[in-house]
């Protein structure tokens, strides 16, 4: 069994200890004997897989994969991780396009194997992946706020570069439930704003995004600053909805979330 990483303190002060401790984590879980089992059973054995069906089959092969893109929770639903592996992702109208959550496009990019061919250094990526989420799992062990800030701050900075309108990137936030709850979080938005109607939810996003993020536009809400104005205004909030009771630091941490 893995051993959660605990930071003793929450909020923004905990953010920068964990930031400033990340990389010799996650060197740590590198070498972890577990973790090195799965990535190591994964190069060794992911080559063997050459369609969709014979990764579903193994479920030690899956369960890493999945893993690495977020999608863990799906490791039962073979039929559909199946469907997702096998549709192309050049065609607009595959499943893999239909879905929301972009986690899936991104699996089904990965694997290729609705395309031409997988992407090179496959087993490389999915490691660095896997491991990567194995420690932001660790961290939301102790503290669910740092997982998703953490995912927040690496989901966002996949956006970077994108060929697609901002609108086409509001709606993939919008569609990916642990960065979607960031943005919320960050903006000071209740749950009931997704029983809005889409178009309704991308206008009331933008525009917390323009007065609190200074800008809607994922040309700048990619860059390094801003994701980490993103972040301190979720961690910021959060802090604030957890301590209901006013003590000397709630306007500070008011004033730090753009309240």
């Amino acid at each position: 069994m893995s051993m959660p990483i605990a930071l003793g303190i929450s909020g923004i002060a905990g953010w920068k200890i964990l930031q400033r401790s990340e990389a010799r984590q996650i060197q740590s879980i590198a070498k972890d004997p577990v973790v090195q089992r799965s990535t190591t059973y994964f190069r060794e054995n992911i080559a063997r897989a050459t369609k969709a069906e014979e990764l579903v089959k193994d479920y030690r092969l899956l369960g890493t994969a999945l893993s690495a893109f977020g999608l863990e929770g799906d490791i039962a639903n073979k039929a559909f991780i199946r469907k997702v592996l096998e549709s192309d992702p050049a065609d607009k109208k595959s499943l893999v396009n239909r879905l929301a959550d972009k986690r899936y496009l991104r699996l089904a990019e990965a694997f290729g194997y609705g395309a031409a061919k997988p992407k090179e250094g496959l087993a490389d990526t999915v490691s660095q992946a896997f491991v990567q989420r194995d420690f932001e799992r660790r961290v939301g062990e102790g503290d669910e706020t740092m997982r998703l800030a953490l995912n927040a701050r690496r989901e966002v900075g996949q956006l970077a570069g994108r060929n697609s309108s901002d609108r086409t990137l509001w709606f993939e936030v919008l569609g990916n439930p642990p960065l979607r709850k960031v943005f919320e979080g960050a903006f000071g938005f209740s749950e009931s704003y997704g029983r809005l109607p889409i178009d309704r939810q991308v206008e009331e996003f933008t525009r917390a995004s323009e007065r609190i993020l200074g800008s809607a536009s994922f040309k700048d809400l990619t860059q390094p600053q801003t994701v980490d104005r993103l972040v301190q205004n979720f961690m910021s909030r959060s802090q604030l909805t957890a301590s209901p009771v006013p003590n000397r630091y709630s306007a500070a941490l008011t004033l730090l979330s753009g309240g």
